[in-house]
């Protein structure tokens, strides 16, 4: 059974269906898209229970499809894609029942959304770099609708200013996979990481280095090309910001750690320092960008800009211990803001504001929703014993002893993080009750259902972190090696 075929393509099937469903018909076509996902997410979880980890690529599909020119559909899993399909098919479900709220144009609205899906499984799957730029490119049409159709005031602006800041990285990545291309005379990502770029002059390597580099550090994103980021995030519909923060900034950290690193490896080695450098950046910018806001969901979301920092830094340093953490940073980083996003979704459609300053009292009127505020607010400022501690831990000690006063004032961003939550806590929960609210619901039963999974595996993976770790460490530690290796 072409399982991996299974997991990329059931959203898109589904899309398909719903296209055939009379209009305003909105409970079928809700029903069509939940089905859709829940098969693709029971498909991740067979494709894991199915894998071994450290055993190269697993489920390997491969089939001619441009033979003149040697591109292939060839889909493959290995130890550091499994991780992210898992996250990508969980939280997509998830923000899929976070989208029944969506009144407005519902058919087209869940065909989009099932196209998205597609496009970011198929990236981390797809084992032909041709392929993979293919599902690359298709992410963004979806997103650009999803934001400029559904989203807040300013979506228009916002939805461009990221299509064309993507699209610009994109460009520059295209120019160097053709290079790459008319070099090895392949686009098969395991053929090409196998060291083909790595016998190309370095400063060949560098440049190609570069053109990679602004394509996925524009998607992390990275300081100085984060900017869309906030205007995305505050104007996209809560399901969307899930995905964006919880799926799409995590394609950026993927690139660099399958194509970027493996195909280019003294080119990308030669930027170590400077990585660092702009990670350091993104961690303390982004924090302190984030205590400034009032908005809730800006807020958010320039944090996401410095967590993001904290896996570039475990990423430039080329350890095996840095590596794992920025992996593991991704996915716990990818549970946690996906929550608090669903979180701020939930106050805002009881209270239609995300001014922080609007609040005030709330934890005594809504103590479940307090309750999961905060603990989602404490893993996000790495909290030991919750999932967001150990990711950030890892990546500082794989830094450390290779960029030793860089890990010093990176962290900084732990201290500015805690601050920035705890304000927002006492902001929202503390204090007297603003009388406006008095009447405010509480959680329902549903929305804890849709958070309950994010519950478990935020203090699951806070308390055993191996159950991750040693899916993707062997992978992990075999692409260090290689990597040491070739860059001597």
């Amino acid at each position: 059974m072409p399982l991996l075929s299974l997991i990329v393509f059931l959203p898109l099937l589904g899309g398909l269906v719903i296209l055939f469903v009379p209009k305003r018909q909105d409970r079928a076509v809700r029903s069509i898209a939940t089905a859709a996902l829940v098969l693709t997410f029971l498909a991740s979880l067979m494709a894991l229970s199915q894998f071994t980890p450290g055993a190269g690529y697993q489920l390997t599909e491969t089939h001619a499809w441009i033979p003149a020119v040697r591109i292939h559909y060839a889909l493959g899993v290995d130890g550091i894609s499994i991780v992210l399909v898992v996250l990508t098919t969980l939280l997509s479900l998830l923000a899929c029942l976070a989208s029944y709220n969506i009144a407005v144009r519902v058919k087209e609205y869940f065909v989009l959304y099932l196209l998205l899906v597609t496009g970011m499984l198929g990236t981390f799957l797809a084992l032909d770099l041709f392929l993979f730029y293919v599902f690359w490119e298709i992410v963004l049409v979806p997103m650009y609708f999803l934001i400029g159709i559904w989203g807040g005031p300013r979506k228009e602006y916002a939805a461009i200013k990221f299509f064309l800041y993507t699209l610009a990285g994109s460009v520059l990545m295209l120019l160097s996979i053709l290079f790459l291309y008319l070099n090895a005379h392949t686009f098969s990502i395991p053929e090409l990481a196998g060291g083909a770029g790595s016998m190309l002059p370095l400063k060949i390597q560098q440049i190609l280095f570069l053109g990679f580099f602004l394509a996925f550090a524009i998607k992390v994103p990275m300081f100085p090309f984060h900017t869309w980021l906030p205007d995305a995030h505050v104007e996209a519909p809560t399901p969307i910001s899930v995905l964006l923060a919880g799926v799409l900034l995590k394609m950026g950290g993927y690139g660099f750690l399958r194509i970027a690193f493996p195909f280019l490896p003294q080119g990308a080695a030669s930027f170590a320092v400077p990585l660092a450098i702009l990670a350091v950046i993104s961690i303390v910018y982004g924090a302190l960008c984030a205590m400034a806001q009032t908005d809730f969901k800006k807020l958010v979301a320039y944090s996401s800009v410095s967590h993001m920092g904290f896996v570039m830094l475990g990423l430039s340093a080329f350890t095996q211990t840095g590596f794992n953490g920025a992996l593991l940073q991704m996915f716990n980083h990818g549970i946690i803001t996906g929550a608090l996003f669903l979180l701020v979704g939930v106050l805002y459609e009881r209270t239609h504001t995300r001014d922080l300053t609007a609040f005030g009292g709330l934890g005594v009127k809504v103590p479940v929703y307090a309750g999961l505020l905060i603990l989602f607010g404490l893993g996000s400022l790495g909290l030991p014993g919750l999932s967001g501690f150990v990711g950030e831990f890892l990546c500082l000690l794989g830094a450390f002893p290779v960029h030793r006063v860089l890990t010093i004032v990176s962290v900084l961003g732990i201290v500015l993080a805690a601050g920035y939550i705890l304000l927002t806590v006492q902001k929202v929960l503390l204090g007297p009750l603003n009388t406006k609210w008095k009447d405010l619901a509480d959680v329902n039963l549903f929305e804890i259902a849709t958070l309950a999974p994010l519950v478990i595996l935020t203090v699951l993976l806070g308390i055993w972190p191996a159950l991750v770790l040693n899916i993707q460490a062997p992978t992990l530690n075999k692409l260090v090696e290689q990597l040491t290796r070739l860059t001597g």
